[in-house]
């Protein structure tokens, strides 16, 4: 069986770091999605998808991400309920984050600021960093006659 969820959206609001009475630490927040397909003479629509991390994720997302920053998650899909004081029972289905990227570049980033504080290096304008001794890309093979079988 399978379950992997691969997502990419921006967040609703601020990403606040809770801990458990154990001193787990977590983070439940909500991404918008937008959605591939728009009908003619419509605005874009977005799906707002529910999302939680624990301890170092948890941590790092918190730490690196804000309101309206894109982000990447990797996970799965974790159905859960419980039954509230007054005896009714509650369905949420969220995602499980289990790995969590940078989906914009901190010149790319909407805000003013840059929702990754000083954890990324300032290459200045457009200067692009220096990846140093990269091996040189293989050129394209030109014809389907020069393919070895």
């Amino acid at each position: 069986m399978l379950n992997k969820v691969i997502l990419m959206g921006r967040f609703t609001k601020d990403p606040e770091l809770r801990s458990t009475p154990q001193g787990v630490s977590t983070v439940s927040f909500t991404i918008a999605c937008d959605r591939n397909f728009q009908k003619a003479g419509t605005e874009k629509q977005a799906d707002f998808i529910g999302c939680v991390a624990w301890r170092q994720t948890a941590e790092f997302i918190s730490k690196y991400f804000k309101k309206g920053s894109m982000i990447a998650v990797e996970g799965s899909i974790q159905t859960r309920n419980w039954d509230d004081n007054e005896g009714k029972r509650h369905y949420v289905t969220e995602v499980v984050v289990d790995r969590a990227h940078f989906a914009e570049s901190k010149r790319d980033s909407a805000s003013g600021g840059s929702p990754y504080g000083d954890a990324m290096p300032n290459y200045g304008g457009s200067q692009e960093p220096s990846y140093g001794d990269l091996p040189t890309p293989v050129a394209p093979i030109a014809t389907e006659d020069d393919l070895p079988f």
